[in-house]
């Protein structure tokens, strides 16, 4: 099976812990070959498929010059077995014209994963809206108006830019309201920018679970990104703590419940984030993980997704 990952530059890779490169090496380990491309150089000429400047590579088996260019040249994403896009975010302009070429692609015949009209589809904080009974009390605005009413409701908040990934921009509001209009004045940009605003949940002490829903079935471990010392923020570009955790029944429930829903769609692989048993984000983009949860309890993710893209390919 050739394999073609639609992915940030392979030279900023960290091999150590990146999702990515996990699943390149089970990929190799059975057999399959390997190419990698960036959303740059997808290319689409009148009259002509979707093509892609593509190295086709080989894993090292090191860490540092991990892998090794055996090809270089423009192909057609129709000629491989599989296109697995895995830019990471931000959903910006430039990643919506991606999945319209990707989405090209499979017209004339690709199999792209995860598929480009439900990455559009599933932006990773709106995406949430559609769940609400799994969510904490959300709104989406650009009102400010509308935020200082949801925080006298709710009292202690969270927001966050609809953009931002790794905990940027996030802050937290308590009850007596300190630096909220100053907050919503750099989030909002005098109500040209939408903004999520989330009840704050106290069980984030234990950590913001990222679930894997992998082929519409749940990973049974979860990692728990625990925020440190003064920090709101558990994820781990933020300095949180990841600590992998069997997946709780009551959390299992949430994740067995929307799982196949998002599957059905062309979602292969989602990360669902959990704090208590409340779903904050839904991530298709690049869900990560994979390393931290396999290397703290053996669990093998990456076998996992590579079974979910055989199959999905049979």
């Amino acid at each position: 099976m050739n394999v073609l990952f639609v992915a940030d530059p392979l030279a900023s890779f960290k091999t150590y812990k990146d999702s990515t490169f996990a699943m390149m090496r089970e990929l190799q380990r059975r057999g399959h070959a390997l190419a990698a491309c960036e959303p740059q150089h997808l290319q689409w000429q009148g009259g002509e498929p979707v093509t892609a400047l593509v190295r086709r590579i080989e894993l090292t088996g090191a860490l540092d010059d991990w892998y090794r260019v055996t090809h270089q040249g423009r192909e057609a994403l129709k000629d491989f077995d599989a296109v697995v896009m895995r830019k990471d975010p931000p959903f910006d302009s430039e990643f919506f014209y991606a999945t319209h070429l990707l989405e090209q692609a499979e017209r004339e015949g690709a199999r792209v994963f995860n598929k480009p009209a439900a990455l559009r589809d599933h932006p990773e904080k709106l995406a949430l809206m559609e769940f609400a009974q799994y969510a904490p009390p959300t709104l989406v605005t650009r009102s400010p108006e509308a935020i200082r009413h949801f925080h006298a409701e709710h009292k202690d908040i969270i927001l966050k830019p609809l953009d931002g990934m790794g905990g940027m921009g996030i802050f937290r509001v308590g009850p007596d309201g300190m630096n909220l209009g100053s907050i919503i004045e750099t989030l909002n940009h005098g109500g040209h920018t939408s903004v999520m605003v989330q009840r704050y949940l106290p069980e984030i002490v234990d950590g913001d679970k990222r679930l894997l829903l992998i082929g519409g079935k749940v990973a049974p471990f979860v990692l728990a990104r625990i925020p440190q010392g003064s920090e709101v923020r558990g994820n781990l570009a933020a300095g949180g703590k990841g600590v992998a955790q069997p997946l709780t029944d009551d959390n299992r429930a949430v994740a067995e419940a929307m799982a196949p829903v998002l599957a059905a769609r062309g979602l292969l692989l989602v990360g669902l984030d959990m704090i208590g048993n409340r779903v904050t984000e839904i991530n298709v983009t690049s869900p990560t993980c994979f390393q931290e949860i396999q290397q703290q309890t053996g669990f093998d993710v990456p076998a996992m997704f590579v079974d979910a893209l055989e199959a999905a390919l049979r």
